[in-house]
């Protein structure tokens, strides 16, 4: 539930840019998409699920069998849902009934283009996880949006809440299913971390080339708070424009975002982070691995804005280009408000380097297997924060995933 003052707002504020194009990216018309027609009228069981959509969560790394929360939504439908005692796994229609989110629905997002109006004005679900105060999971909570419709938009509102000294792992992946050819996903994702609060938020998307894509996200943290974001986008993908922005409120409060991109075909990625480091000592770091092949066009942004003295930040964009059809350009920016911090960036961009192939061929590996190596090894990320059996299973869902797009 909401106030009758904040709906209004909301109502408002989407009708004004409901037809805004958004600052980044290439504008789609929303026209071409409608909303999903097919309806599911029950829930399915975990066996049913894993029937007729096992291969398209496996393929985001989803494991309904190793989790302390679940929810899977095909286009506007709720699937599968379960949820444990100490954590809440809900759908958003379900969460706006029971709780009063004032708080927290449109707070950390901005309705500020046409995507994100769209979402407001006809949305087609998404789901709402709350841990409550001093409760921590070392296994994940998994969710799985999935697009079947053909044509279709999938419109999806997500809020998640970690309390004071709470700690959750969400693992999460963004897909169509086997067959579908032509869509578009548009989600909104709002993160709030209470004091000493820890999320680590795990992302995996696999579309379509003729799937257009434009998330919407941002994380505000309390005092002590740390926010891990790990991004993983290795399919072909028509557009995507993303740029999720961690707002460092508290104390000594840290956010992480760390993003492997590898783009080939046609594909047109316009992706990136920001960080508002506006807590007395907080921090953020940055990275980012990307490769472009064949004929795709890719931007990787980064933005580190300091507002408050004794804050660091440091954003690292490295990336390889493998053909002259494609291109590959990074845009590291850093603001600093105050005189007393540090904020730092280094950013390289550039092919294989030959004597490094060289090397590995006069090892016996044929050209195609020595640069298959390689970019698995430049993808290859440092997963933090995580538990040591986390990190493992996390890393290797990360290389599957990577060695399957080579």
């Amino acid at each position: 539930m909401l106030s009758d003052r904040t709906e209004l707002r909301i109502k408002d504020r989407a009708e004004e840019y409901r037809d805004v194009p958004a600052k980044y990216g290439p504008d789609i018309d929303l026209s071409k998409f409608q909303l999903p027609k097919h309806k599911r009228k029950n829930e399915y069981s975990i066996e049913n699920v894993k029937k007729e959509f096992g291969n398209d969560l496996s393929s985001v790394g989803i494991d309904l069998d190793q989790t302390s929360g679940s929810y899977v939504q095909v286009d506007g439908d709720i699937v599968y849902q379960k949820m444990y005692d100490d954590i809440e796994v809900l759908s958003i229609d379900q969460a706006l009934k029971k709780h009063d989110l004032t708080d927290y629905y449109w707070n950390a997002v901005k309705i500020n283009d046409k995507y994100s109006a769209r979402v407001e004005k006809e949305m087609t679900g998404g789901y709402f996880i709350r841990v409550p105060k001093g409760v921590k999971k070392e296994v994940p909570t998994q969710t799985c949006l999935l697009q079947e419709d053909e044509k279709a938009t999938q419109n999806v509102h997500n809020i998640i809440i970690v309390e004071e000294g709470a700690e959750l792992h969400v693992i999460t992946g963004c897909s169509k299913t086997k067959g579908t050819k032509e869509g578009l996903h548009l989600g909104v994702s709002e993160f709030y971390l209470e004091k000493d609060a820890k999320l680590t938020f795990t992302m995996i998307h696999n579309w379509g080339e003729n799937h257009h894509v434009r998330p919407r996200t941002a994380v505000k943290l309390k005092d002590n708070a740390t926010f891990i974001n790990n991004y993983v986008l290795v399919s072909p993908v028509k557009s995507i424009q993303s740029y999720p922005t961690a707002y460092c409120n508290g104390k000594n409060s840290k956010a992480s975002f760390q993003t492997v991109v590898y783009a080939k075909e046609n594909s047109n990625m316009d992706l990136g982070s920001q960080t508002v480091l506006r807590g007395k000592g907080s921090k953020s770091d940055m990275i980012s691995r990307s490769i472009s092949r064949d004929k795709s066009n890719v931007t990787v942004r980064g933005r580190l804005v300091g507002e408050e003295e004794d804050i660091q930040g440091h954003l690292e964009c490295k990336g390889i280009i493998l053909s002259d059809q494609s291109n590959l350009l990074t845009i590291p920016e850093l603001e600093a408000k105050k005189s007393n911090l540090d904020l730092s960036h280094e950013a390289a961009v550039g092919k294989i380097k030959e004597e490094q192939l060289n090397y590995l061929m006069s090892r016996g590996l044929t050209e195609e297997e020595a640069v298959s190596l390689i970019i698995k090894g430049f993808m290859t990320i440092d997963i933090k924060g995580l538990p040591p059996d986390l990190t493992k299973k996390v890393e290797k869902m990360i290389d599957m995933t990577v060695e399957k797009a080579i």
